[in-house]
C-alpha cells in the first residue's frame, strides 16, 4: 500500500515537471497545472506520513529500480512525523502558488515549477531513505532544486552569486555526509542506516558524528555555514521561498534526529561545541535580522536564528545521551521538534503572505509596504500571525516552543560535569538574549507592515490574492495560534514520532495533566497553552469593560493633539518612524557584533532650497557580517589566487610540464622509501 501511494505521488510530480518544461507559461491553465500536481502529490505523501506515524514500520524495496541491491525506502514513526509536517506545508504552498500564477508577468520563464516539484520529491525521498545510496541521491537532488530555484530569475541583481553560493554550500554538506556514510558503511559492512547502529564506539564513530553535524548544519544554516541562506532565500521566486525556508530546511533537522538514534552517544567535546554554536547562531541571526530593511532578508536571517534555537535544543538532547539521562534527552528533542514546527509554519506563513504583497506592490522594502495589512487583510493576518509566532509571544506556538527550549536549558543543575553545565548555562544566556531581540525584530514588522499607516504605494496598488491563496493564508494563520491551543495533542503525536530516538513513555512525562505541560521533569515548571486561549481573551475583555466604565466612556472619544516630534533622523512626517530608525539603537548597542560603521557627508549647496537654509548632512550607517567578512572573504581571495596560478600552468611550455612530472616522481619515490 505504501509503495503504491509513493508511486502515485511521484507520478504526479513527474506530470507537473513535464507540464512546466514542455507546456510553457503562456496560458493560465498550463501555469496552474504543475502546482495542482504538487497539491495532489502533497496530499498523497501526507497520507503516507499518517500511515507511517500511526502504523508499523514499512519498507519499499528499490533494488530493481535503482540497480543497487541495498536501495530501499523505510517509513517509520520519525519519518512519518516529518513527512506529515512537510507534506501539509507543501500542500498549502502549492495552494497559494495556484493563485500567485494568475498574472503572466509574475512567471518569467519555465523552470520555477519544475524546481519546486523536484524539491518536494527530494524532501520526501530523504525522509524515507533507508540506505546511503537512496539518501545521497535524494540529497543531491535537493541541492540541484535549490540551485534551479535560486538561478531561475536571471535578471535579478546578484542572482548568479546567490545561485552559486547556494550550490557550493549544498555540495559541502553533501560531501561531508558522503564521507560519513562511507566510513560507517565500511565499518558496518552495509549501506543500510539501521546496520550502522552496530558500529562500535571509537574514533571512526566520533569522526562520523562531526561530519554529520557539519553536513546537516550546512542545510539548516548553522554558523559558520549560513551565508548561502541569507542570499539564497531572497533570490528565489517569491512563492517558492516558503518551500525553501518552511519545507526543505526540515530535512536537516530530521537528519540530526535520525543520526542520534543511529550513532548513539556523541563525544562530550562535540556536545559542548554544538551548544555554543547553536547559541551563537541564534544571536547572530536575530541581530542581523533586526537591522534589515527588506522583509525577505529579515525572514532569511530569522531562519538562521531559528536554526540556532533548534540546534541548541538538540545540544540538550545530546547532553542527555552523554550522561545517560533519557529525561534530558527527551526534553531536548521535544523542545527542538516544537521549535521546528513553530519555525516551519511561521516561516511558511511569512513567505507566502510576502509573495502576495510583493506581487501587488513590486517591493518588499519595509518602508514601502507600510500599512499593507490594512489594505490586504488576508495577507496581513498571515503576516501578523507569523511575526507574532517568531517573536515568541503568547498565545502562538512560537511561545510554547521557546518556553520549552529555555526550560530545557535550565536543567544544567542536574549534571555533575562542570564543562557541560557551563556550556548549557552559556547557551541559555545567548538564547535568552535572542528571544528579546526576536520580539523587537518582529514587533517592528508587525508595527510597520501590518498596523502602520498605509503609504501611497499601498493605497494605490494593494490588491488581495485569489480564493485558493486566501484559503492557504487562513490555514496558516489559524495554524500559528491553533497549534498552541492544541499543544497537548501535538505532544501525543510527538510521543509516537520521536519513539525511534527516545522512549515514548519518557516524552509523555511532559504532560502533567491533559491540559498542562511541563519540561518532562516534574515539579519544575508548568504551562497551559490551551488555557491561555481562554484566559487572555477574557482578561482583555474584562480590562476593556472596566476601562470603559471607569472612564465614563471617555476612552473611546477621539482626542487630537499635536504630534510629538523626535530628534531622530528616522522620523518622517508627523510621527512615522522608518524601519532604519526603529532598529538604529540596536546598531549602536551591538556595534561590536554588527561591525557598525558611520560616514557623514554634507549636502551640496544646490540641494538646499534657499541660501538662508542651514547646511544639512547625511549620515550613512553600514553593518558587516563577521563570518562572511573575516572567514569566507579571505578564503575566496586564496581560491582566486590559486585559480590564477592554475590558469598560468595551463598555458606553460612542454619542458616545464616535464619538469613538474620529474619533480613529482622524485618526491613520490622519496616518500615511498621513507615509509617502507
Amino acid at each position: 500500500m505504501t509503495g503504491d501511494l509513493l508511486v502515485a505521488g511521484f507520478t504526479c510530480l513527474g506530470i507537473g515537471v513535464l507540464a512546466d518544461l514542455f507546456g510553457g507559461v503562456g496560458t493560465l491553465v498550463v501555469r496552474r497545472l504543475p502546482y495542482l500536481a504538487a497539491l495532489a502529490a502533497s496530499a498523497i505523501f501526507l497520507a503516507v506520513g499518517v500511515r507511517a506515524l500511526s502504523g508499523p514500520t514499512t519498507t519499499v524495496d528499490l533494488a530493481g529500480l535503482a540497480a543497487w541491491n541495498g536501495a530501499h525506502l523505510r517509513a517509520d514513526h520519525l519519518s512519518g512525523f516529518f513527512l506529515v509536517l512537510t507534506s501539509t506545508l507543501g500542500a498549502l504552498v502549492s495552494l497559494s502558488t495556484h493563485s500567485w500564477v494568475e498574472s503572466a508577468e509574475r512567471v518569467h520563464r519555465r523552470g520555477t515549477a519544475a524546481g519546486y516539484l523536484l524539491l518536494l520529491g527530494a524532501v520526501t525521498a530523504i525522509l524515507l531513505a533507508g540506505d546511503a545510496f537512496s539518501f545521497l541521491f535524494a540529497w543531491e537532488s535537493l541541492t540541484l532544486s535549490f540551485y534551479f530555484l535560486t538561478a531561475v530569475d536571471r535578471h535579478s541583481r546578484g542572482q548568479a552569486r546567490a545561485a552559486w553560493l547556494t550550490a557550493t554550500f549544498g555540495k559541502v554538506g553533501g560531501a561531508t555526509l558522503l564521507i560519513a556514510m562511507l566510513l560507517l558503511s565500511s565499518r558496518a559492512g552495509s549501506t543500510s542506516l539501521e546496520a550502522w547502529r552496530h558500529v562500535a564506539p571509537g574514533a571512526l564513530r566520533d569522526v562520523s558524528w562531526v561530519l554529520v553535524v557539519i553536513g546537516f548544519g550546512a542545510k539548516i544554516g548553522l554558523v559558520p555555514l549560513q551565508p548561502w541562506l541569507t542570499v539564497g532565500y531572497p533570490a528565489a521566486p517569491a512563492p517558492v521561498r516558503a518551500a525553501l525556508g518552511g519545507v526543505a530546511v526540515n530535512v536537516g533537522v530530521y537528519g540530526l534526529w535520525r543520526f542520534l538514534s543511529v550513532l548513539g552517544r556523541p563525544p562530550v567535546w562535540l556536545v559542548i561545541v554544538v551548544l555554543l554554536a547553536g547559541g551563537v547562531t541564534a544571536l547572530l541571526g536575530i541581530t542581523f535580522a533586526v537591522v534589515q530593511g527588506r522583509l525577505s532578508r529579515v525572514i532569511a536571517y530569522s531562519s538562521v536564528e531559528n536554526a540556532g534555537l533548534i540546534v541548541t535544543a538538540y545540544g540538550v538532547a545530546l547532553t542527555g545521551a552523554v550522561v545517560g539521562s533519557p529525561q534530558l534527552e527527551a526534553v531536548g528533542l521535544l523542545a527542538g521538534t516544537l521549535q521546528t514546527v513553530a519555525h516551519a509554519i511561521a516561516k511558511t506563513s511569512l513567505f507566502v503572505s510576502l509573495a502576495h504583497v510583493e506581487a501587488a506592490l513590486g517591493t518588499d522594502d519595509l518602508d514601502e509596504i507600510r500599512g499593507v495589512g490594512r489594505r490586504m487583510p488576508w495577507s496581513g493576518a498571515a503576516l501578523g500571525a507569523g511575526a507574532l509566532t517568531l517573536a515568541g509571544l503568547p498565545p502562538t506556538i512560537g511561545f510554547v516552543s521557546e518556553w520549552f527550549v529555555l526550560e530545557a536549558l535550565m536543567q544544567q543543575f542536574r549534571l555533575a560535569g562542570l564543562a557541560l553545565r557551563l556550556a548549557l548555562a552559556a547557551a541559555g544566556a545567548l538564547v535568552a538574549l535572542t528571544t528579546g531581540l526576536a520580539a523587537l525584530t518582529f514587533l517592528r514588522v508587525l508595527g510597520l507592515a501590518v498596523l502602520g499607516a498605509p503609504t501611497e504605494r499601498v493605497r494605490m496598488r494593494a490588491r488581495e490574492t485569489g480564493l485558493a491563496g486566501r484559503a492557504a493564508l487562513v490555514a496558516l494563520t489559524v495554524g500559528c495560534g491553533g497549534l498552541a491551543a492544541a499543544s497537548p495533542w501535538e505532544v501525543h503525536l510527538l510521543e509516537r514520532g520521536l519513539s525511534p530516538v527516545v522512549a515514548s513513555s519518557v516524552v509523555g512525562q511532559s504532560l502533567k495533566s491533559p491540559w498542562v505541560l511541563q519540561p518532562v521533569f516534574s515539579n519544575f515548571s508548568i504551562l497551559s497553552p490551551s488555557w491561555l486561549w481562554v484566559v487572555l481573551p477574557l482578561a482583555a475583555l474584562l480590562t476593556t469593560v472596566l476601562a470603559t466604565v471607569l472612564s465614563g466612556g471617555r476612552m473611546w472619544r477621539t482626542r487630537r493633539v499635536r504630534a510629538w516630534h523626535s530628534a531622530s533622523p528616522g522620523v518622517q512626517g508627523p510621527s512615522h518612524y522608518t524601519a532604519f530608525a526603529f532598529a538604529n539603537p540596536v546598531r549602536h548597542v551591538l556595534a561590536n557584533v554588527l561591525g557598525t560603521s558611520r560616514r557623514t557627508a554634507k549636502l551640496s549647496a544646490e540641494s538646499r532650497r534657499s541660501r538662508s537654509e542651514p547646511e544639512h548632512v547625511e549620515i550613512f550607517t553600514e553593518v558587516i557580517e563577521p563570518v562572511e567578512t573575516y572567514l569566507f572573504a579571505p578564503l575566496a581571495r586564496v581560491a582566486r589566487a590559486l585559480s590564477r596560478g592554475a590558469t598560468r600552468l595551463q598555458s606553460g611550455r612542454l619542458n616545464t610540464y616535464v619538469a613538474y612530472m620529474l619533480v613529482a616522481l622524485l618526491v613520490t619515490l622519496v616518500l615511498s622509501a621513507a615509509f617502507r
